[in-house]
C-alpha cells in the first residue's frame, strides 16, 4: 500500500479542503496518509470527519510556506510542512509528498532534499490537457522558465515515459510547441530542440501549434515552462470564459432555461472532463522521489486526485521508466554506444558539435548535466 505525505498547510483554502481531499483519498483508494502541519490546526480539521474518520496519522511541523514567498525564503524555513514532507519521503517513511502550495518552493526543496534522478538537469512539470480525441501532455508546464536545448531533450523523453506508462499511450508522438508547423519557425531553442529530439528514441514528429493541444495530433507537447505556463493560464481563462458565456446564454429567457434542464446532464459530464480537479495535480518529473503539485484553489476532490496521481506514479514505477531510457541517451553522449543504436548515437553527436553541448572531460558521466 503507498504511503503519501500531504502539505496540509498548502493551497488557498488550507488545511481544511486539504484534509477533507486526504480523507476522501484514503477511504476511496486504500492509501496510507499521512497529514503534515501544524497539529493544532489539522486536528481541528479531522474533528469535523469524527464520526467517520479513515486512519490517517498527523506528523507536526511548526512553519508554513506562504504561496508568495520566494523559493530561497522558503528554503532557510527548516521545519516548515513542505520540506518536513519531504524529508520524510527521503527517509523512506512515505513513498510520496503532495502539496498544493507555492510551487516554486516545493520544486527547491524537493531538489534540496531529494536531488534529481540521474541524468536530469532540472525536473520539469507535466499537466493533462484534455483534448477532443484524448489527453495531450504539457511539459514543462511552469519550472523552469528559461530552459537549454539539453533540457527539452530531457522532458520529451520523460513526457513520453510518463505517457506511455502511465496514462497508456503506446508510442506517443512528441512535438516541440512553435508558432508553426514548419523546420523554418521557431526560434533558437526551438530549432536545437527540434534537432536533439529527431535523434532521440521518441517518437518525435515535430513542430506543433497551440491548436493541437486539442485535436489528437500529438500526445506529449514540449516546450520551455515560461510558454507553457502561459499556455496553461490561457486555456484555464478560455474554460473560465465560456463557462461563463453558456450560463448567460441559459439564463436568458424561459425557453433558454428549459433548454438547460434538458440537456444539463450532458453539460455536466462535459464540465468534468474539462474540470482540472478531475486530473487532480502535475508530477515534478525528474526528481529523484514522487512529488505532485497540486493547484492552489484546489477542491477536496482535486486534492483526493493528486493521491490518485502519486500512486499512478509509484504503481507504474515512472523513475525507473526515465532513468533507464535517459541513460541510454547519456550513454550515447559519453561515446559508450551499447545504450543507444550507433544511428542515433552519430545524429546526436553531430547535433552536440553544432550546438556547442559536447560533453568535456570535467561532464564526463554526467550526462545532459554537462551541458549546463
Amino acid at each position: 500500500m503507498p504511503k503519501i505525505a500531504i502539505d496540509a498547510m498548502g493551497g488557498d483554502h488550507a488545511p481544511a479542503v486539504v484534509v477533507e481531499g486526504a480523507l476522501l483519498a484514503a477511504e476511496e483508494f486504500c492509501t496510507e496518509v499521512v497529514l503534515v502541519g501544524q497539529k493544532e490546526a489539522v486536528e481541528q480539521e479531522l474533528d469535523r470527519f469524527a464520526a467517520k474518520l479513515p486512519p490517517v496519522s498527523i506528523v507536526s511541523a511548526s512553519q508554513i510556506v506562504t504561496m508568495d514567498e520566494s523559493p530561497s525564503a522558503a528554503l532557510r524555513k527548516r521545519d516548515s510542512s513542505m520540506k518536513v514532507a519531504f524529508e520524510m519521503m527521503q527517509r523512506g517513511e512515505v513513498h510520496g509528498v503532495i502539496s498544493a502550495g507555492n510551487s516554486g518552493a516545493m520544486m527547491a526543496i524537493g531538489m534540496l532534499v531529494m536531488g534529481t534522478l540521474p541524468q536530469v538537469a532540472r525536473p520539469a512539470i507535466l499537466a493533462v490537457v484534455p483534448g477532443a480525441i484524448k489527453d495531450t501532455v504539457i511539459i514543462d508546464a511552469g519550472a523552469n522558465v528559461d530552459c537549454k536545448p539539453w533540457q527539452l531533450l530531457q522532458f520529451g523523453i520523460m513526457g513520453s515515459v510518463y505517457a506511455e506508462h502511465v496514462l497508456g499511450i503506446a508510442n506517443p508522438k512528441v512535438g516541440v510547441l512553435s508558432n508553426g508547423e514548419e523546420c523554418g519557425k521557431g526560434n533558437e531553442l526551438t530549432r536545437a530542440a527540434s534537432s536533439l529530439l529527431a535523434a532521440a528514441p521518441v517518437e518525435y514528429i515535430g513542430y506543433v501549434e497551440g491548436r493541437d493541444f486539442f485535436n489528437g495530433k500529438v500526445d506529449v507537447i514540449v516546450c520551455d515552462g515560461f510558454t507553457g505556463n502561459v499556455a496553461l493560464k490561457t486555456m484555464e481563462g478560455v474554460a473560465s470564459f465560456a463557462g461563463e458565456v453558456l450560463k448567460s446564454a441559459f439564463q436568458k429567457n424561459l425557453s433558454s432555461r428549459l433548454g438547460y434542464l434538458m440537456s444539463r446532464k450532458s453539460l455536466r459530464q462535459a464540465y468534468r472532463r474539462l474540470d482540472y480537479a478531475e486530473y487532480g495535480g502535475a508530477p515534478l518529473l525528474g526528481l529523484d522521489g514522487v512529488a505532485i503539485i497540486a493547484h492552489g484553489g484546489s477542491s477536496p476532490r482535486a486534492i483526493k486526485n493528486a493521491i490518485r496521481v502519486a500512486s499512478e506514479s509509484l504503481s507504474h514505477d515512472v523513475n525507473r521508466h526515465i532513468s533507464a531510457l535517459l541513460g541510454a541517451v547519456a550513454e550515447g553522449v559519453d561515446d559508450k554506444r551499447e545504450g543507444l543504436p550507433k544511428k542515433i548515437w552519430q545524429k546526436l553527436k553531430s547535433k552536440f558539435e553544432i550546438l556547442g553541448e559536447r560533453p568535456n572531460s570535467e561532464s564526463e558521466g554526467k550526462g545532459p548535466k554537462g551541458g549546463e
